[in-house]
């Protein structure tokens, strides 16, 4: 099935300890590439990226879980009480005796560097488990959006693949006329050098069956068809291997046929066949580019 590599999801997700927004955005790349932002999830974090692995095979991939602690159980608290005592001590030096002592807020402790320290606490197994599978039911939505949009491009594709064999025939049909039109070239050049009698009839039609076969397009045309036919096979092939870089890389064959059809044409309609073709070819690259 054709995934494109592009895509975004988002769900939210409540525990009776946390809520977690999770959201995950796709863009296109060569390989598989992991980006986490949002609320550190240590060690989790690698079973996400496992996870994620094993559904995607390439892609940059940007993952954010926003967490929010729903019960203070969650929470590590504790106050350094030394370095608050040295501190208080000093500022208590520091004072004159006749004015009165300096006094803290609670807003003054949490302020000084060190002095107070919150930390979330480590997931539970049930949490983390909790956690992974909300990761995943994203994840699967991703894939679905995924899904979607790679039928579009399929759909796309198929209507440049029908305009490549509509052009593929305007090409053999011109280029069955080709050896004439060359002989009627040389004689016309001839004419034009007042040499046509110096030419017998044995050795222009010797002259004009060498550039006939100079310029012959049937091999050319012959593997046109057979890349355009297995450009399909790989774009309708069934399983979950990614055929982007296939796809990318029969069309790139393509592109290069009708450059050397192009370069040979006699015909100004098979070279605007040639043209057409290569345009095609340019709207595939820029569409498979978005395939996984």
């Amino acid at each position: 099935m054709i995934h494109s590599m592009t895509g975004y999801a988002e769900k939210t997700f409540v525990f009776k300890t946390f809520s977690a927004r999770i959201s995950i955005r796709t863009l296109n790349h060569r390989f598989f590439d992991w980006n986490y932002r949002g609320t550190p999830i240590g060690g989790l974090e690698e079973r996400l990226r496992n996870d994620c692995r094993k559904k995607l095979n390439r892609g940059r991939i940007e993952v954010s879980v926003d967490l929010r602690l729903l019960s203070p159980e969650k929470w590590q608290f504790w106050i350094n009480k030394d370095l608050l005592r040295q501190i208080l001590s000093a500022v208590e030096k520091a004072t004159p005796a006749a004015q009165n002592k300096m006094k803290f807020s609670l807003e003054n402790l949490f302020n000084i560097p060190h002095v107070v320290e919150l930390q979330r606490k480590d997931f539970t197994m049930r949490e983390a488990e909790f956690l992974e599978r909300s990761f995943e039911k994203t994840l699967d939505q991703l894939i679905r959006v995924r899904a979607k949009e790679g039928k579009e491009i399929k759909s796309q594709l198929k209507s440049h693949m029908q305009n490549i064999r509509n052009f593929i025939n305007v090409i053999e049909r011109r280029a069955k006329k080709q050896p004439l039109l060359i002989q009627k070239k040389l004689i016309e050049r001839l004419e034009e050098m007042n040499q046509e009698n110096t030419f017998s009839e044995n050795r222009l039609a010797e002259e004009a069956s060498f550039l006939a076969q100079r310029y012959d397009l049937t091999e050319e045309i012959t593997r046109l068809k057979s890349h355009l036919k297995y450009f399909g096979e790989v774009l309708h092939s069934i399983g979950p291997d990614p055929v982007g870089k296939k796809l990318d890389f029969v069309a790139q064959e393509l592109y290069r046929e009708a450059n050397t059809i192009n370069s040979k044409a006699q015909d100004i309609e098979v070279i605007r066949g040639s043209l057409s073709i290569k345009s095609e070819v340019e709207s595939i690259r820029q569409q498979v580019q978005n395939i996984e």
